[in-house]
C-alpha cells in the first residue's frame, strides 16, 4: 500500500476498510447544443465540472471519470439526509438541451448502463434521481420530456404505478411528505416544483392539489415497501 512520504511514519496496515460504493445515480442534461461542446465543458479544468458518464444523442457512451472517483456533477445538493451527493453517487450526463425529446438510442443506452450499475453496486431503485430532485430551485434537469415512468417500469426510480392494494390514499401535508420522500424542503415551493417536474412532467405553480397530495402518499407507501427494515 501507499503511505505518506512524511518521515517517521510506521506503516501498520489494517484490513478494516473497504471501497466506497456509490448508492445513488444522478441524471443530468448537458444543456449543450452538441456532444462535442459538452465534452469540452466536462473536461475543461477551468470549469471544474464533470460526470462519470455522458451519453450522446446517438447512444454513444463516454466515460470521463472512474467510478471510484468523486466526479463534480451534483454541486450543492441534498437527498434524504445526505448533503454531499457527489461523494455517494454516479453522475450521468445526457446530451440534451433540456427542451427536446430524448432519442430512443440514448434512453436504451441509459437503461443498459443503469442495469450494469445496479448489478455491480446494488443501487436501490428509489435512488435513481434527477439533478433537479437533489438541487431544487437551483437545477431543473432532466427536462420535462424525460421518461421517468419508463425508467421506473424498468426498475429505476421511485414511481406510483397504481394505488397500492388495501391502501387508502389520503391527502398528506405537502412539505412533510416531500421531506419524507427525500427532498430538501428549505424552500417548500422549489421542492414542490421539482416534485411536479419529476412525477407529473409539469412546471405548474401554486399549492399542491388533492390529487398531488394523494400521489405523495402513494410514493411514500412505495418507498416504505422498497426500503429494507
Amino acid at each position: 500500500p501507499d503511505f505518506s512520504s512524511v518521515a517517521g511514519i510506521v506503516p501498520v496496515p489494517s484490513p478494516n476498510h473497504n471501497a466506497r460504493r456509490p448508492n445513488y445515480v444522478i441524471l443530468h442534461d448537458t444543456t449543450s447544443s452538441n456532444v462535442e461542446h459538452a465534452l469540452r465543458t466536462l473536461t475543461d479544468p477551468a470549469r471544474a465540472v464533470s460526470s462519470h458518464y455522458l451519453i450522446g444523442r446517438d447512444g454513444t457512451l463516454y466515460q470521463l471519470v472512474d467510478e471510484d472517483r468523486r466526479a463534480w456533477h451534483a454541486g450543492v445538493s441534498y437527498w434524504g439526509g445526505n448533503g454531499d451527493l457527489n461523494s455517494a453517487s454516479i453522475g450521468i450526463e445526457l446530451d440534451n438541451t433540456g427542451a427536446e425529446p430524448y432519442p430512443e438510442a440514448q434512453i436504451e443506452r441509459l437503461l443498459q448502463l443503469l442495469s450494469d450499475l445496479r448489478e455491480r453496486y446494488r443501487i436501490p431503485a428509489r435512488n435513481v434521481l434527477g439533478h433537479g430532485d437533489v438541487a431544487p430551485g437551483r437545477k431543473v434537469d432532466p427536462g420535462r420530456d424525460f421518461p421517468w415512468q419508463r425508467l421506473a417500469t424498468a426498475g429505476f426510480g421511485l414511481w406510483c404505478h397504481e394505488q397500492p392494494p388495501g391502501q387508502e390514499l389520503v391527502p398528506v401535508e405537502p412539505s412533510l411528505a416531500l421531506q419524507a420522500i427525500g427532498y430538501d424542503v428549505t424552500d417548500p415551493a422549489a421542492a414542490l416544483t421539482a416534485f411536479r417536474r419529476h412525477f407529473l412532467g409539469s412546471d405548474m405553480a401554486g399549492e399542491a392539489s388533492l390529487a398531488e397530495r394523494q400521489l405523495m402518499h402513494c410514493l411514500l407507501i412505495e418507498k416504505r415497501r422498497t426500503t429494507p427494515p
